[in-house]
């Protein structure tokens, strides 16, 4: 009587692994690979991740053909360096001296809006990073401007708070063929505008000692996505340059990257630190101000106690 075989994983058609692998998160399908070199070999197929990137950034549909996801940008190098979180010291405040050289040209964003994991909002936008306009001002990028016309399902949904919206903005550097995530996937705070009222749901991540920040602002009266930016500044609440942000941004795109959700509790703890170290600064410098008036104002008393002491003398 013959002995039956034992019937394996890789027994099955390759287009069926290659569906199912699809299936996978990008931590799943990235251990699936460990297990043998038919799963490897399957696991490594550009498709793969081009769909598990398009699962998780609709935005970056949206982009120019042969922008992202093709040669200069690979699906898998930009899952890797989009998805973890950057791991960049917060006393490192500027890039490596060998990058200095080497700054994005052009800066694209994909940008998502999220709520219950479902995408409620995807933009791209593409921003020149050369000019020296852009290398002298204030760092800030619009992926919904306020009055622009609105894309079709922004909507929030009547019931909807601002508060659970979930929010990722990847920075891709086209001619690196890099990338990095610069926002927190859940708000840092919510705050109301002080004219309009409307709310402004913050997400900021720490890199280099300056704090990335992107503001989604939100009309509840006509329950809507108005604004969506992004902004940088230092510790000392100042706006940082678009060359300083370049010097930064290449920098997290070097850098190591850490995923799970430890590492995002490391990320708000580093913005917790900021936060408290830009109230220390705040606090430090309006106490050296007070007493350089408090000097001023004993010395003016002086000089006008001296002269009125001259004239009574005289």
């Amino acid at each position: 009587m013959a002995m039956a075989t034992a019937t394996t994983l890789e027994d099955l058609p390759a287009d069926v692994l290659a569906c199912a692998l699809r299936r996978l998160d990008g931590r799943s399908l990235a251990a699936a690979s460990c297990a043998t070199a038919g799963l490897r070999a399957l696991a490594a197929d550009p498709e793969t991740w081009r769909a598990l990137c398009l699962a998780r950034w609709p935005s970056l549909l949206q982009a120019r053909p042969g922008l992202l996801l093709g040669a200069a940008v690979p699906p898998r190098r930009l899952f890797a360096d989009a998805f973890p979180f950057p791991c960049l010291p917060a006393d490192d405040n500027a890039a490596a001296p060998e990058l200095q050289q080497q700054l994005p040209a052009e800066l694209v964003s994909a940008v998502d809006v999220y709520h219950g994991g479902a995408p409620l909002l995807s933009r791209v936008v593409e921003t020149p990073a050369s000019s020296s306009w852009f290398l002298t001002s204030p760092f800030r990028v619009d992926a919904v401007e306020c009055g622009s016309p609105a894309p079709a399902g922004p909507s929030l949904g009547r019931g909807v708070s601002p508060a659970e919206l979930e929010l990722s903005w990847v920075v891709v550097d086209p001619r690196a063929g890099r990338a990095v995530n610069v926002s927190s996937r859940r708000p840092v705070a919510v705050d109301r505008h002080w004219y309009t009222g409307e709310a402004l749901v913050r997400y900021a991540v720490v890199l280099g000692g300056c704090k990335f920040e992107a503001t989604v602002t939100c009309s509840e009266e006509a329950w809507s996505i108005r604004e969506i930016s992004l902004a940088a500044e230092d510790a000392d609440g100042a706006a940082v340059s678009g060359e300083g942000t370049l010097r930064l941004l290449a920098a997290a795109m070097a850098g190591p990257r850490k995923g799970g959700e430890e590492q995002e509790e490391a990320a708000k703890r580093r913005y917790e630190e900021f936060v408290r170290s830009k109230r220390g600064r705040k606090e430090s410098k309006a106490r050296k101000e007070v007493l350089v008036d408090l000097c001023c104002s004993a010395v003016s008393a002086v000089a006008l106690l001296s002269f009125i002491a001259a004239v009574v003398l005289r």
